[in-house]
């Protein structure tokens, strides 16, 4: 193998894999990075047998062939040279790297034992806009579940439907939903379950993703599904993982479809109270109190501690329907009012023993349902 490139490309494909090269003391060599330069192309490849990244990079090839050196090594001696023109080729089973006054060479092991990437079918995709997909992911993840006794909540749902793509999350305690438009071709109407492991590395390449690195599709993601695969695609990287296996739980049923309270509340406003709050909050138990008296225009957010104190804040808001009011988790609650997109935020209530939706007062494509703590 003997290839050019410049140091600008070779950094940032190696940062955009390098990520889930990690420690494995089971199977070393998923600790490396196959640098495999084939059929006019370099490429960069890592995987951790559970979500593998490729990422394609200019250059010139005037031998193929392939090797894998330690993903850390390599991407952080590339990333010290200088901007400028970067010879690599493969001898006597070493990686020889020169750039200027820059010489190294970078012991490894031969591509054969590297393990392969599977082949996703392109013919049937959806495609997703890049910005919002990406803000869309954001708003949802962070409800997933860490327990593994129920293995299907520790992903997000894709919910695709003929237009529509719906994200799902959900760790019993809150669910949050994200509904956006995509466009596919030939695809079915279906549902699977992505890892969040491999959705966090999506969204860490989203949110670091260059110009030049996503060609002419600048403005949206490609994914492909298979039985029991995922593919995502923007530009020159690719990100395939496996899927979860298991029946998500009829998240509709969660989701209230009535209430007997409506309020429309400021969200600074609403953060800055909730806050107040959760310092006088029981530890371990973080509750705080939402009350919505009728008649008033108030919603006023309560907490009592008997080591700290007691609070009490009291805010404008526009309030319909009966008294109600509701005891939630204020770290829950925090984390849906931070992931609403607008100044105005909507408050739907049932009653104090059912779940309450936060969403926008602006759009309901993205809605949070918290459940009550009982009294």
């Amino acid at each position: 193998m003997k290839i050019t490139s410049l140091q600008e490309n070779l950094k940032s494909g190696l940062f955009y894999v390098s990520h889930i090269a990690g420690k494995n003391v089971n199977l070393p060599i998923l600790n490396n990075v196959m640098l495999e330069a084939r059929a006019g192309n370099i490429k960069f490849i890592t995987t951790d047998l559970e979500v593998g990244i490729v990422a394609t990079v200019r250059g010139k090839i005037e031998e193929e062939g392939a090797f894998t050196v330690d993903a850390k090594v390599m991407a952080e001696y590339i990333a010290l040279l200088p901007n400028k023109k970067v010879d690599i080729k493969l001898k006597d089973k070493k990686l020889k790297i020169e750039s200027e006054n820059y010489k190294t060479v970078i012991n490894g092991q031969l591509a054969d034992e590297f393990p392969l990437i599977p082949q996703i079918d392109k013919k049937e995709y959806y495609k997703v806009d890049v910005e919002e997909f990406r803000e869309a992911l954001s708003q949802v993840i962070f409800a997933v579940s860490n327990a593994e006794t129920r293995i299907e909540l520790t992903g997000v749902l894709f919910d695709f439907g003929k237009n529509t793509l719906t994200l799902v999350t959900t760790d019993s305690y809150r669910l949050a939903e994200r509904t956006l438009k995509v466009k596919a071709s030939g695809a079915d109407e279906k549902q699977i379950i992505v890892p969040a492991k491999a959705l966090q590395e999506v969204i860490r390449i989203l949110s670091a993703i260059k110009n030049e690195d996503i060609g002419e599709d600048k403005k949206e993601l490609t994914i492909y599904t298979t039985e029991n695969q995922v593919l995502f695609t923007i530009g020159t990287i690719e990100l395939i993982s496996r899927l979860i296996e298991g029946q998500y739980p009829d998240y509709k049923q969660i989701i209230p479809q009535a209430s007997s309270t409506n309020a429309q509340v400021n969200k600074e406003e609403i953060l800055r109270a909730v806050k107040a709050a959760a310092i006088f909050s029981k530890t371990g138990i973080n509750d705080i109190n939402l009350d919505f008296p009728s008649n008033k225009n108030k919603v006023t957010i309560t907490s009592a501690s008997s080591q700290v104190g007691e609070n009490t804040t009291e805010m404008d808001a526009k309030v319909s329907g009966k008294d109600n009011g509701i005891v939630v988790n204020y770290r829950y609650l925090l984390d849906g009012l931070n992931n609403i997109k607008s100044e105005e935020i909507k408050i739907d209530i049932i009653d104090g023993s059912t779940p309450c939706i936060f969403k926008s007062a602006m759009a309901d494509n993205y809605i949070y349902v918290i459940m009550p703590i009982k009294q």
